[in-house]
């Protein structure tokens, strides 16, 4: 049974399903997402297969859900949240969704449409309306007689020709009137002057209220226009050029009785259309209500059934034509679930033969299954960023759950620092569920989200080493007593008051007795922080612990590859790769180690200056040779040192040579016959551990096929050569890769503390009110850039760090990552969003 440390064990399986309930076995099967399908007819074209037809019924059904949505958006609506997610249709009601969106669509077709032409039909009465009575002021008749003359008025709301002068006139008065685009007034106007040469009176008014416009959709207050001219040629240029400025004319009656049983019509064919039209959109506003109500459930659902009929696309008949063949990649322990989801598909259908499945033998790999949780998603998902695990290997994700948190601290070792991203990550823990952070559109919040687990334990582990080292936003605490001793240091000594004037500086002597009580309790003692020589101390102390824990963190990633070997029954590697590997390893670097806490252990406060250079001694052990000035650590060294390079060049030539050597010399041995339940090891490369996936001739030969007998020596020989030279190679560059661990450790201190000092610092100098006022701001400025610098561009380099930590020096040592995912047909929660 798989596990997170090693992908299940999957096998190739065929489905015999029943020509009747072979929709529904396979939309059941996708409710339960088991299982990833093999196309059984990757020659065939798209158009050729046999539910084509089908597909693109789903397709048209699709286009018309596009249609009724993009109504629903114009309309400000939104569909109402599913919930549940509908199963797929069945084939009568896969056609009643058909027939009743089609209708749904016809309908707001034809009610879109008869509302767009009720409302341009007002909007035309309107505005002729306007134009009517705008029309009057300019050309009302003259007042009855014996009435007071109206002096004259130079304004635009006067009639246009003088009423006493109608009579005199022997030519008749023409009129074009309409709207006109407020733009274009001006140089309709002067168009008009120039190309009238003046036989013409033109006056132009605003319309009282604003109407939309059909080509933009804005309201716009249009100008009105009436235009009086004498001669029909005159006419027929006016027009023209009103219908090259898009301006709507209205037809002017010349009579005052005209104009005035014509505005009395418009009134009433506009109250008649302004009640059509609100009848309309009530009823525009039903039909809307049903496709919000109606269109989540049936996209899902045709989504679904387009879904399962791409599947059975994959499917071949069977030569009576009677059943479908489909071929899948099944979980083992799934096989249970899968016969019965097919027994339940056949019994939905009404079938009376029950659909079954069968294992197949096949020497293909399969594909790797790893199931995660929402906790360990976000760990697996960077291993798989460096690349999916081969069927069956070691999974380095359930160990990174450690390693990976752990040196992002150690690197970003903080209290404060650390305290703040754990919050962060506590908070998008405790609301995980809520639907506003989990729908956000921003990719990078997403991708915070996402791994809100990684980012809570770097927060814990960042804690937990800035309580080692001591480091609360660059300040130390003082948790428990120093055990340095001042006033033990002050008694035993000739500190007078004129030498503490004189000497700013003070030297603690750990050697005389009470100075120095013994290490502190956990972590770096807080006294640390107001020495001179602190940074020396940090420098010491974080190169050696970033040495220890790499070549730590390396041997484990060796021994990682020991599981790998006794699963894949590839025993030769224990001794001809493993073995070798361990001895270079520890001879030289783990020897490193041993000086290193050898040194530390030996050496005491009152002979520290005798101790001699451990990496004077590290260069002399390769170079064979011994330095008089560097006194030994121990008795014996220098051999010691000699047996261990030694062994260490001696474990070259066996990697190189031990392995091509061993598939040569069983390539070419004679064939023993196997005893019973016996079984050969597997040659170089080759993936076993399942006997589902291997045939009982593939084990017995060898290999995946009868071709693997004939391994090419030069190939097998020149893939050992890489390894060998990449892994002696990268024992050295790889224990320097992990200096990068006190580097970074010692930026984030140092940046930490000039932010304090730069800034923080600043607004504690003034004690009185101002000081208090001035904090305020400064403590903001502190924060920012707290969370900006340290907390974003820090982590996200601590984060990057420790991602090429595994990747290279830790995965490489025992991962190959050479596979690919199993990707089980399934229908998605969130179809609809």
């Amino acid at each position: 049974m798989g596990s997170l440390f090693r992908s299940e064990e999957v096998c190739l399986a065929q489905l015999f399903l029943q020509s009747a309930s072979a929709y529904s076995c396979i939309s059941e099967l996708g409710e339960r997402g088991l299982l990833e399908f093999r196309d059984l007819n990757p020659k065939v074209s798209p158009f050729q297969r046999r539910f084509v037809g089908e597909v693109r019924r789903c397709e048209e059904m699709e286009k018309t859900f596009t249609f009724l949505q993009q109504e629903l958006r114009a309309a400000g609506r939104v569909p109402g949240p599913l919930s549940e997610s509908p199963r797929a249709p069945a084939a009568r009601e896969a056609l009643r969704v058909q027939e009743q969106s089609e209708q749904l669509a016809q309908e707001l077709r034809e009610v879109t449409r008869n509302r767009a032409s009720l409302r341009d039909n007002l909007r035309d009465l309107r505005q002729y309306l306007h134009v009517l009575r705008e029309g009057q002021r300019f050309t009302s008749l003259p007042a009855p007689l014996g009435s007071p003359p109206r002096p004259r008025a130079h304004s635009d709301r006067e009639p246009i020709l003088d009423p006493s002068l109608h009579q005199h006139l022997e030519r008749k008065i023409n009129f074009v009137s309409g709207v006109i685009h407020p733009w274009r007034v001006t140089s309709f106007e002067r168009l008009l002057w120039r190309a009238c040469r003046g036989y013409l009176v033109a006056s132009f008014v605003e319309m009282p209220e604003p109407m939309e416009d059909l080509a933009t959709g804005e309201n716009i207050t249009w100008v009105i226009f009436l235009i009086s001219y004498w001669g029909e040629q005159i006419g027929q240029k006016i027009r023209k050029i009103s219908d090259c400025f898009h301006c709507q004319v209205y037809p002017y009656p010349e009579s005052e009785a005209s104009r005035t049983d014509t505005t009395t019509k418009l009134h009433g064919r506009i109250q008649e259309l302004s009640v059509t039209l609100e009848e309309t959109e009530k009823y525009l506003a039903e039909v809307l209500d049903k496709v919000a109500l109606a269109l989540p459930t049936w996209r899902v659902q045709v989504q679904k059934m387009k879904a399962v009929y791409l599947v059975l696309n994959q499917c071949s008949f069977d030569v009576t034509k009677k059943c479908l063949i489909a071929e899948v990649w099944c979980p083992v322990q799934d096989l249970t679930q899968v016969q019965d989801a097919l027994r339940q598909g056949s019994y939905q259908s009404g079938s009376s033969v029950e659909c079954f499945v069968q294992r197949v033998p096949t020497s293909e790999r399969p594909p790797t299954l790893i199931r995660t949780n929402k906790f360990t998603a976000g760990f697996q998902s960077i291993v798989d960023a460096y690349g999916v695990a081969s069927y069956e290997e070691v999974n380095p994700a359930p160990y990174a759950i450690i390693t990976f948190p752990f040196i992002f601290a150690i690197m970003f070792g903080d209290v404060g620092h650390g305290l703040l991203m754990f919050l962060f990550a506590l908070w998008m823990v405790l609301y995980e569920d809520s639907p506003r952070l989990r729908q956000g559109t921003n990719e990078i919040w997403l991708m915070f989200f996402e791994g809100r687990y990684l980012i809570l334990l770097m927060g814990a582990f960042s804690i937990y080493t800035g309580f080692i080292y001591n480091e609360c936003f660059s300040k130390a605490t003082t948790i428990f007593p120093s055990a340095w001793s001042v006033a033990t240091m002050a008694n035993h000594s000739s500190w007078s008051s004129a030498y503490l004037a004189t000497h700013q500086l003070l030297t603690l002597d750990p050697n005389i007795t009470g100075v120095f009580r013994g290490p502190y309790p956990f972590g770096i003692d807080p006294i640390w922080s107001l020495a001179t020589n602190h940074l020396n101390f940090l420098n010491s102390f974080k190169m050696k612990m970033s040495v220890v824990l790499g070549i730590v963190h390396m041997g484990f990633g060796v021994v990682l590859g020991v599981f790998n070997h006794v699963h894949f029954r590839q025993k030769h590697r224990l001794v001809l790769e493993f073995l070798p590997e361990m001895i270079f390893l520890l001879a030289l670097f783990g020897y490193l180690v041993f000086l290193i806490f050898y040194k530390w252990i030996k050496f005491s406060a009152a002979d520290s200056l005798m101790a001699p250079s451990i990496l004077i001694h590290f260069i002399d052990m390769f170079l064979f040779t011994s330095n008089a000035e560097n006194r030994p650590l121990y008795p014996g060294q220098v051999p010691v040192q000699t047996v261990l390079v030694v062994l260490a060049l001696a474990s070259v030539p066996i990697l190189l040579l031990g392995t091509p050597l061993y598939q040569w010399c069983r390539q070419h041995a004679p064939r023993m016959p196997l005893a019973t339940g016996e079984q050969e090891p597997l040659l170089e490369g080759q993936e076993a551990g399942n006997s589902v996936n291997t045939t009982m001739e593939d084990v017995e030969s060898g290999g995946h096929s009868p071709d693997t007998q004939h391994l090419d020596f030069a190939e097998v020989f020149m893939h050992q050569a890489i390894h060998t030279i990449e892994y002696c190679l990268g024992c050295v560059s790889n224990t320097a890769s992990y200096l990068r661990l006190w580097a970074l450790s010692l930026a984030h201190a140092q940046l930490s503390e000039v932010l304090w000092t730069m800034v923080m610092r600043n607004g504690f100098v003034g004690l009185s009110y101002v000081g208090g006022v001035v904090l305020v701001p400064v403590f903001a400025a502190f924060a920012v850039l707290t969370v900006a610098i340290l907390l974003v561009m820090e982590g996200l380099s601590a984060f990057l760090h420790a991602l090429r930590l595994h990747w290279v020096e830790f995965q490489n040592k025992f991962y190959v990552g050479a596979g690919y995912k199993l990707c089980p047909f399934a229908f998605a929660p969130d179809t609809w969003e």
